[in-house]
């Protein structure tokens, strides 16, 4: 796996118009082909009378993703093929794009229609807010009252996410860091402490979801 790649944040829907005809793209996170399926339901539920509803999705990264595309009744090669182009040409992994049709009433020919499922792909992936999966670590450290403020501006500086923070005898933090903000992290810790905080693994994630 890449040090982090890219998966949408959440659900988006985006409607195009394309002489006549309503093309409505639908995209969701999905982490597993049954998700991909579940999602593509859900959709053709909630627009049953549509003409077409053409999905295309990509699980995992790389060299391991699964891809699938049907032109669900389109003619031969223009819809599912010039989605999943269009989806594969964005570097998202783990997601699902269902674009319905409700046909307007004129024709689009061939080279009309790679074009408008093309393009309904390329809008809803405009409106989609991304997350990233990065290798992460949790980090349990046990330190006095006294470090506490300047190894929390320590941690911030490093983005640090606060897991848990308990107040006690001495404080508790559990941290949550990229790995290459935990190795940034531990000399300034180090030296900051004069070599007496021990911190300690207690997880690790080869692909934590997290905001960009």
């Amino acid at each position: 796996m890449a040090d982090h790649v890219l998966i949408p944040a959440g659900e988006v829907e985006v409607e195009i118009a394309v002489s006549n005809s309503r093309f409505i793209a639908s995209l969701s996170p999905a982490f597993s082909v049954e998700e991909a399926r579940d999602f593509i339901r859900v959709i053709k539920a909630r627009f049953p009378d549509a003409s077409h509803h053409v999905p295309v999705f990509l699980i995992g990264h790389g060299a391991s993703t699964i891809a699938h595309s049907s032109d669900d009744g389109e003619p031969s090669g223009t819809a599912g093929r010039p989605a999943l182009a269009v989806l594969q040409g964005s570097g998202l992994g783990d997601v699902v794009v269902v674009v319905t049709r409700y046909f307007g009433g004129t024709k689009l020919g061939t080279g009309g229609l790679v074009r408008a499922y093309g393009d309904a792909v390329r809008e809803v992936l405009k409106a989609t807010p991304l997350d990233k999966k990065v290798p992460t670590l949790d980090i349990l450290l046990n330190l006095p009252y006294r470090l506490f403020e300047q190894v929390q501006l320590l941690a911030e500086k490093q983005h640090a996410i606060f897991l848990e923070k308990d107040f006690g005898a001495e404080v508790s933090l559990l941290l949550r860091f990229r790995e290459e903000d935990w190795l940034a992290f531990l000399p300034a810790l180090d030296a900051l402490s004069n070599g007496s905080l021990s911190p300690e693994i207690v997880a690790q994630n080869p692909a934590t979801i997290m905001p960009i």
